[in-house]
């Protein structure tokens, strides 16, 4: 894994392309990033590289936290993030700014986010039960779950069973988000799709891990040769069941 960004998702709006396609995007302010510490095999086990955000007060802020800041010569930060690399790269010291433009139009990446918490739910919404009959009798019990095991044997629920409890607010990984503009003098990002959380939570940009395979972009114009190959192939197999039959006629 290499170094990443952090971010705050500022909304979704969309974007046209040159050809007139609207694309939804999400847009990321990449507050302030810069390192502030880095951490080596020999010192702590694992090769890493500590990255701070934002700013904070340090009446907010716990004194670890302010000793921290202070042994690495920054400015109290909102948080912080570790990112695991396998090789430290000689031009990164504590306080170098990480800039937005560290990635480019057309990369793809992966974006940590928590999704947004939608509090105590029921079976029907948080695991998609289905619902009991509207009739024949069916008065209280439309979006009951129904039963949750046997009775006497073994007599008590199963650990893991899906049933009515808290429906997000959880950690969540989008892959393979296309980034589509990157904006250096606003420290804007935008990148295709949505992005987990509400607006102004913090997300962690991180490059793709899994090899992307682009998928076909079906526009008129590859829609209209598709169907004139289609018909030439039809127009080539009709011919050759003819001369097959005059052949057999022969």
């Amino acid at each position: 894994m290499s170094i990443g960004l952090i971010g705050i998702k500022t909304g979704m709006t969309r974007v046209f392309d040159d050809s007139g396609l609207s694309i939804p995007v999400t847009v990321i302010n990449i507050d302030s990033n810069r390192i502030s510490q880095i951490k080596t095999k020999e010192r702590d086990g694992y090769s890493a590289i500590q990255v701070a955000y934002g700013s904070q007060k340090e009446s907010r802020l716990s004194k670890a936290l302010i000793g921290h800041y202070k042994k690495s010569n920054i400015k109290p930060a909102k948080g912080q993030h570790e990112f695991k690399v396998k090789d430290l790269d000689e031009n990164m010291s504590v306080g170098t700014d990480i800039k937005v433009d560290r990635f480019k139009a057309g990369e793809h990446v992966d974006i940590v986010g928590k999704s947004l918490g939608k509090g105590f739910q029921g079976g029907v919404k948080r695991h998609h039960f289905t619902m009991q009959d509207a009739t024949h009798g069916n008065s209280i019990s439309h979006r009951a779950i129904g039963s949750t095991g046997q009775c006497q044997d073994p007599g008590r629920v199963f650990k893991g069973k899906k049933m009515p409890g808290q429906l997000g607010n959880v950690q969540r990984t989008i892959q393979n988000l296309t980034i589509v503009k990157i904006m250096p003098e606003e420290n804007i990002m935008l990148v295709k799709g949505s992005v987990p959380g509400h607006k102004g939570s913090v997300v962690i940009i991180k490059p793709t891990q899994k090899k992307y395979t682009p998928k076909e972009i079906f526009t008129e114009d590859t829609i209209e040769a598709s169907t004139i190959t289609d018909e030439v192939q039809i127009v080539d197999e009709v011919e050759k069941k003819e001369s097959n039959e005059q052949d057999v006629k022969e």
